[in-house]
């Protein structure tokens, strides 16, 4: 509990997030203090900003040389390599945890097995369907604000789990030995400033139902939030991870339908 209490700076804690969130070198520059890594969903949807900016950037150019499939698949590896699929494996871990446990010790320990099963798999290759098909759909330029749009916002909602849930096991069996601390007042409004700034530029694309696309992915959070409640009272890395490629779904199904239902 002294831990969660010393004072770190604003910088290193941004820092502790870009380590932790993507597999970019940035550990090579500096290391932050063990500390910073508490605070690091209050930087999350920053890390954002960067991984919706790269996969928005090689969708938008990339179409322009390659065929718009292609580079609907070249958006989505660029974003796996600088992630390392982190929350990738984590929605396969939630899957597998949610899908084939049954009370909350066996949930929790499919969940920390490092191996992938059925269900696991079955979920990656249905939310990779539903993601390509989904960007696919949408015109290129639309695809490309969603992307930066979704990636941050996503990442905003997922932070909420920390102050609705507490952590499901004890610090010391966490993957990554840390517990991330509650936001205060002021790290929930930087974070929804870092999660909703992005959005304005999507928003002007929906017209009159721009609040779709905040409602749904809410719900979808909301219902995930439940489940996790009643399953295992509480949350995890994984389903940290989990739920916010789910609620970036719900962004990209929202304004891929919006589109149809304009055209």
């Amino acid at each position: 509990m002294e831990e969660t209490a010393v004072k770190t700076r604003w910088y290193d804690n941004i820092w502790a997030a870009l380590i932790f969130f993507t597999r970019l070198p940035f550990w090579r520059a500096y290391q932050p203090p063990q500390a910073s890594y508490k605070t690091v969903v209050e930087y999350w949807p920053l890390t954002g900003w960067l991984t919706g900016g790269a996969m928005a950037a090689t969708l938008y150019f990339g179409s322009m040389v390659l065929p718009h499939a292609v580079a609907v698949i070249a958006a989505i590896a660029v974003r796996l390599l600088i992630t390392g699929a982190l929350h990738e494996d984590g929605l396969a871990d939630f899957m597998d945890g949610f899908g084939g446990g049954g009370d909350r010790e066996r949930i929790l320990a499919i969940m920390k097995d490092s191996h992938i099963g059925t269900y696991g798999v079955l979920g990656l290759i249905i939310y990779m369907l539903l993601l390509g098909t989904a960007l696919y759909s949408m015109p290129v330029t639309v695809a490309a604000l969603a992307i930066l749009g979704a990636d941050p916002f996503s990442k905003m909602v997922t932070s909420q789990l920390v102050n609705m849930l507490p952590y499901a096991r004890r610090e010391e069996e966490a993957k990554n030995k840390t517990v991330y601390r509650k936001p205060s007042l002021a790290a929930g409004l930087s974070l929804t400033v870092q999660g909703l700034l992005p959005m304005a530029f999507l928003f002007g694309l929906l017209d009159a139902n721009w609040y779709l696309v905040i409602a749904f992915p809410a719900l979808v959070m909301y219902f995930l939030y439940l489940l996790m409640l009643r399953k295992i009272r509480g949350y995890t890395g994984d389903c940290c991870g989990a739920v916010c490629l789910l609620v970036e779904l719900a962004v990209y199904l929202i304004a891929c339908s919006q589109q149809l239902s304009n055209a």
